[in-house]
């Protein structure tokens, strides 16, 4: 199986930090797999998302995706990306449609597929009666969707989710879990998923990575974690490794 994201040896320390966010962090993740980003806070998943983002580029090593780095071709790099980020990224004032409208134009979507891609992934999510409300009226759960959705409407190879599920009930959550599973087996879309809800992970993802002060702990298929640390679980995985201190 060929790496779609490859991190190597990346380093990135802020301006008057006593320590890197990220040190020396080398990985992989494989084309078609939905691959765990876990660690503590502060364990630097933002800021590694960051930098396959292109927000920032890190101080050493290289982040290539499919081929390309933010460094000489950004542009392609973020054609080949999609984010769904934990905060809600929509206009509260506009419809969901008029948002997804917007955010679809924004990638060069061709107006009459957009148009139809809305309709089906509205309809998905069982939002197709609240086309035309305002996000501002949208409960939590609901506005996931929509951001979910905005994330995907151009189909990318590699769709990165920071806490996709947070704060949402139990249907929305099952909704935008299954759609995910769906884009992985049908559309063979690389996921990168963060997220502290261990079960969660441990049920949705194939392949684990699990990072603690910048730096790789340990990773690899999600059931050999667990066979290979002697545990029951993920979250027992993840707490023998990074231990009980509390972070902050």
């Amino acid at each position: 199986m060929s790496a779609l994201v490859e991190i190597q040896h990346v380093t990135k320390t802020y301006k008057n930090a006593l320590k890197p966010s990220v040190d020396n962090l080398s990985f992989q993740i494989n084309t078609g797999t939905i691959f765990g980003l876990l660690g503590p806070n502060g364990a630097g998943k933002t800021t590694l998302i960051s930098m396959l983002c292109g927000l920032f580029l890190p101080n050493s090593g290289h982040i290539t995706i499919n081929g390309f780095n933010h460094q000489t071709n950004s542009k392609a790099c973020k054609q080949i990306i999609g984010v769904v980020p934990q905060e809600i990224a929509l206009y509260p004032t506009l419809t969901a449609w008029e948002n997804l409208i917007f955010l679809g134009n924004m990638y060069g979507l061709n107006h009459a597929t957009l148009k139809k891609k809305i309709k089906t992934y509205l309809q998905i999510f069982g939002l197709e009666d609240y086309t035309h409300q305002k996000i501002s009226t949208f409960s939590g759960g609901m506005k996931r969707r929509v951001n979910l959705i905005a994330g995907i409407l151009h189909q990318p190879q590699l769709l990165i989710l920071d806490e996709p599920t947070v704060g949402v009930d139990i249907q929305s959550k099952n909704a935008i879990i299954n759609q995910l599973k769906t884009l992985n087996k049908e559309n063979g879309t690389t996921i990168l998923y963060t997220s502290h809800h261990l079960d969660e992970a441990e049920d949705f993802c194939s392949h684990i990575a699990i990072i603690d002060e910048g730096k790789l702990i340990t990773q690899g298929h999600t059931q050999e974690l667990i066979q290979t640390h002697h545990c029951q679980n993920i979250e027992d995985v993840y707490l023998k490794i990074t231990g009980n201190k509390f972070r902050d």
